[in-house]
């Protein structure tokens, strides 16, 4: 099983842990006149690219999000920190 670093709890299991999305990842605004071909492609497309990726995860124990930085062909993870204003 893979540990990851919670920023504001410490190290835990992968099982705490849930994708929420990639790092940087513009949400389609305004949202009234969003299609709803723009919001299914904003949910379920992503980049998935090989190598070093900055994702967006939450911790499910604190409901904390926070940006990891892992590589997706190894999953080896190389950081993680609190979402900008965010204390950790």
């Amino acid at each position: 099983m893979q540990r990851f670093q919670c920023p504001f709890c410490g190290l835990r299991d992968e099982t705490e842990f849930h994708f929420a999305t990639e790092a940087g990842k513009s949400r389609p605004e305004p949202a009234e006149e969003v299609t709803d071909a723009e919001w299914a492609a904003y949910l379920h497309l992503n980049d998935a690219l090989k190598g070093q990726a900055r994702e967006v995860w939450v911790h499910l124990t604190c409901g904390e999000y926070f940006l990891m930085t892992r590589d997706t062909l190894t999953r080896e993870v190389s950081g993680s920190e609190a979402l900008p204003g965010r204390a950790s």
